[in-house]
């Protein structure tokens, strides 16, 4: 489920940047913002993703590997199927959408004119406002069930906003799926090392300042009734 999520995240972001390939700057931006960040709210409120808990994002499974959330065999293969979808999703994309894709360099994620230390910047800030963020809504019994949305919506202004800094990945697999078809591997540490340090700096301080009793699940969202494999506490969200 993880693989086919990544997949189908990349399969998105090829398809709309071969669509939007002729529409320039903020328009280009805005539309692609509002594409993916749909199709992240599309992903983690499916079936499947209530099941997976919808990470789609090594990063992000790592946060909840460190906050004790999250066994560390799932997470070990919960990476492995995150990166070989990021990879398959390109790969197919490629074969449907063939040079139209090559012009577009796969989608890849490289840093913008100001170089890889402020792309490396750029995405350490959203990164960990993503975390933090979610942490709050997710784990909020009068916010979690507006948890897919508010995802999504940080999705398409990091979109909108942050790209020309580093492309906006925010995603280790998002960044090597597109790298391992287009051979742009510009940069490759700052996609790399800026989410995870981001992302588990952020499950860190949240655990610091709410508790980690604080921490119920490691299911991006639980209002639903799908089985949860992970070491979950969402019931005593009832509690709050």
């Amino acid at each position: 489920m993880e693989a086919a999520a990544l997949a189908m995240v990349m399969v998105s972001a090829c398809v709309f940047g071969v669509l939007l390939e002729h529409v320039a700057g903020l328009a280009n931006r805005l539309l692609a913002g509002i594409a993916m960040g749909l199709t992240a709210i599309a992903i983690i409120s499916s079936p499947w993703g209530q099941r997976s808990g919808a990470h789609i994002n090594p990063a992000f499974t790592l946060t909840f590997l460190c906050l004790g959330k999250i066994a560390p065999w799932d997470a070990l293969f919960y990476v492995l199927a995150q990166f070989a979808g990021g990879v398959v999703g390109v790969l197919l994309s490629a074969w449907v959408l063939g040079p139209a894709l090559a012009r577009v360099q796969f989608v890849a994620t490289v840093p913008g004119p100001g170089g890889p230390w402020v792309a490396f910047a750029a995405e350490l800030a959203i990164s960990f406002l993503l975390i933090s963020i979610v942490l709050n809504v997710s784990n909020s019994r009068r916010f979690t069930r507006f948890t897919p949305w508010v995802a999504g919506f940080l999705v398409a202004t990091f979109i909108s906003v942050e790209s020309p800094l580093s492309g906006m990945s925010m995603n280790p697999t998002r960044t090597v799926g597109s790298a391992f078809s287009s051979g742009i591997w510009t940069a490759i540490w700052v996609y790399l090392l800026a989410p995870a340090l981001a992302m588990v700096s952020a499950g860190q301080f949240y655990r610091h300042w709410r508790g980690a009793h604080r921490v119920l699940c490691a299911k991006y969202h639980h209002h639903n009734d799908k089985r949860c494999i992970f070491r979950c506490n969402y019931g005593a969200i009832n509690e709050q």
